[in-house]
């Protein structure tokens, strides 16, 4: 259970702040909010009550990233997943979490309108390579299985 927990953890911070800079970047260049969007609380009954600073919503991401991952890499040792499985499965975990929470941006008005196709363009691909790089954590060196 420690192995799992660790690199889950690890995994989890990696892809989490990877995600949390490639989609501030892109919100700088291109002003559209989905850096907001991915740090939005607005949602959550209890967290909309508060105006949390950028430092403290970059930590419930991070904690949500750890959580996603460390379940994804308790999955993939318990049905011992194939490096094949790992990669597909993996990726499309990712995105399809990014196509469930990506709605959640009409119930803020801080957030990118649901129409924005830049937004959904940006957030997909931010979650595309997320995936991609919890691969990197979960894949074994050497020939796939």
């Amino acid at each position: 259970m420690g192995e799992k927990l660790a690199k889950g953890i690890i995994a989890g911070c990696m892809s989490g702040i990877f995600l949390g800079l490639f989609l501030k970047i892109i919100e700088v260049i291109t002003e559209v909010k989905v850096y907001v969007l991915l740090l939005n609380v607005d949602y959550i009954p209890l967290l909309k009550e508060f105006s949390f600073p950028e430092p403290v919503e970059f930590l419930l991401h991070l904690i949500i990233s750890i959580i996603v991952s460390a379940a994804l890499f308790s999955i993939i040792k318990k049905y011992q997943w194939t490096q094949k499985q790992i990669i597909f499965r993996t990726i499309f975990i990712s995105f399809l979490i990014g196509v469930l929470l990506y709605p959640t941006t009409v119930l803020s008005d801080r957030t990118p309108e649901l129409t924005s196709v830049s937004a959904l363009s940006f957030w997909l691909l931010g979650h595309l390579l997320y995936g991609w790089i919890l691969t990197l954590f979960f894949i074994k060196k050497g020939p796939s299985r």
